[in-house]
């Protein structure tokens, strides 16, 4: 019985992996490799949010991150979960969440530390008319 009980019920998506969104949700290294060599030294603006399932500030921006997805097309928004991809998190000197480090030809060009939207949808504009 727990067996058929357990077949009707369908996991929720994980965190950033909305279908509609724009935001593509890294779940592991080689997915993370694989994305980072195919746009590493591209010129379009990548704004990378590293964020926790458990943490409050970062579900509070998510909508927003979001929005600045679709809003900006000429940027590539990418979500990764600092618990799946801790090594990741280390590469890029993350130590609180929600951090933004915003990547243009595979150097870091700017960070926002903490669910600032304003100043994260400022430096988006900044870094996106600078191409």
């Amino acid at each position: 019985m727990g067996s058929f009980l357990s077949s009707l019920w369908t996991p929720p998506p994980l965190p950033g992996d909305d279908p509609d969104s724009a935001v593509v949700a890294v779940h592991s290294k080689p997915a993370w490799d694989k994305h980072w060599e195919e746009h590493r030294n591209a010129s379009k603006l990548m704004v990378i949010d590293f964020s926790a399932s458990w943490c409050g500030p970062c579900r509070f921006i998510e909508p927003a991150f979001k929005e600045m997805a679709s809003r900006f097309a000429d940027a590539l928004f990418v979500k990764i979960d600092v618990d799946e991809l801790a090594e990741v998190a280390k590469t890029f000197r993350v130590e609180a969440m929600p951090t933004f480090v915003l990547v243009k030809g595979g150097q870091e060009v700017s960070r926002v530390v903490g669910a600032k939207k304003d100043e994260l949808d400022r430096k988006i504009k900044t870094f996106i008319s600078s191409t």
